[in-house]
């Protein structure tokens, strides 16, 4: 067991595998129980690879893949596949995004659209910051005309747990520029990715 916490600093002397441990024994399991022995260190490993986007940054994700191109049409990246997790109740919500934008002299390279995602998704979140985090990154990074995004998400707090509703979706969208002031713009985004 842990011992009594008498400050914020004394959780700063406990290992981060020493508190899965104790999460263990609090849920009534024994950790040393074979099956459970390296469970506390996999779950630590496993946290940090779900939330690795608090240790990158937009720019690092962007650099080097920023090209001054004479393009000036939508471009879409559409069912890029990701997965958070919830900050209300850290469980895992999943699906895909659909990303737009119509440069102003700046293109972005294809896949760190999809790693943008992935920045912001590997973090505690809920869909929509998400969905608002990555159009706003990418509206900061090249000045575009506009930029599109529309998550549909499940979420395993809404399926296995609460109202247990397996089939419902979450749909979220972020319109900036001109996909939010010409309606034809964002009509052809929505017709785009459902094409």
């Amino acid at each position: 067991m842990l011992p009594e916490l008498a400050s914020v600093e004394t959780l700063d002397t406990v290992s981060t595998e020493e508190l899965y441990r104790e999460l263990i024994r609090r849920l009534g399991e024994d950790p040393s129980r074979d099956g459970l022995l390296r469970t506390p260190e996999r779950m630590e490993k496993s946290m940090a690879y779900l939330t690795r986007g608090y240790q990158q940054t937009v720019e690092e994700v962007l650099h080097n893949a920023l090209f001054d191109v004479d393009y000036d049409e939508m471009v879409i990246v559409k069912d890029i596949e990701f997965y958070s997790l919830c900050e209300h109740h850290l469980l895992p919500f999943f699906g895909k995004a659909h990303v737009a934008y119509v440069p102003q002299g700046k293109v972005i390279g294809l896949s760190k659209i999809a790693r943008l995602v992935d920045v912001f998704a590997r973090r505690l979140q809920v869909q929509e910051r998400l969905t608002r985090q990555v159009a706003e990154s990418i509206d900061e990074a090249i000045h575009p005309q506009g930029v599109a995004v529309i998550l549909e998400g499940q979420h395993l707090c809404m399926m296995m747990r609460g109202v247990e509703k397996q089939s419902s979706w979450t749909t979220t969208s972020a319109m900036l520029g001109v996909f939010k002031t010409q309606m034809q713009t964002r009509n052809e985004f929505l017709s785009l990715i459902r094409g």
